[in-house]
């Protein structure tokens, strides 16, 4: 997606999967507790930024991961998902727009 849009590329991965030093957000999900990574220099201030993956399902890691690029002093601008398991509620706790590919209800 980034080369198509020729935009940049910003992975938020679990902990220790990057090299460099991180900013971090701690989230719970339903079996427990985790984290999501970012690099500190990864975001300018004022970027304006898409979040993709590829499932949205109780929106744990999706609303970590808006937290955390909000707190680099970037704007999330939308959300796009290839699934979303609707029934499982996560939209709801997404602050910014959500796109979907499949929706299953």
């Amino acid at each position: 997606v980034a080369v198509l849009l020729d935009a940049g590329f910003i992975p938020l991965r679990k902990p220790g999967k990057l090299p460099h030093a991180t900013l971090s957000v701690s989230y719970e999900l339903e079996y427990g507790v985790n984290e999501l990574h970012m690099h500190v220099d990864a975001l300018d201030e004022n970027a304006r930024v898409l979040i993709v993956d590829d499932v949205l399902a109780t929106g744990g890691t999706a609303s970590a991961a808006e937290q955390l690029i909000a707190e680099a002093g970037a704007t999330v601008v939308a959300s796009t998902y290839v699934l979303e398991l609707a029934f499982l509620g996560g939209r709801a706790r997404l602050v910014n727009p959500a796109h979907s590919l499949i929706v299953i209800d």
